[in-house]
């Protein structure tokens, strides 16, 4: 699987549509850089399960003390590519 940090991001962005049922939007068009809960309306609950989902995906664990920090898709794309990276 490649990991890039464009194709993390877009597999990230295509999770959070699917997970949260978003309308007129995909992977492409969805803006990186929102702010998932001030712009996007994600919740911790929500943030929960799509940490299982790519931990499913990426077989990485993301903590829960890390779920603050994890405020746009783009950001949550480099913290996936940091975790394998580290993992090598």
């Amino acid at each position: 699987m490649r990991n890039d940090l464009n194709t993390t991001v877009l597999r990230v962005a295509e999770i959070l549509i699917n997970e949260l049922k978003l309308e007129d939007v995909t992977p492409e068009t969805f803006d990186a850089d929102l702010d998932l809960v001030d712009e996007v309306g994600i919740d911790s609950m929500d943030l929960a399960t799509v940490a299982l989902v790519l931990r499913d995906e990426y077989g990485i664990r993301i903590d829960e003390d890390d779920y603050p920090k994890l405020t746009t898709v783009r950001i949550i794309g480099q913290y996936i590519i940091d975790k394998l990276n580290s993992d090598e």
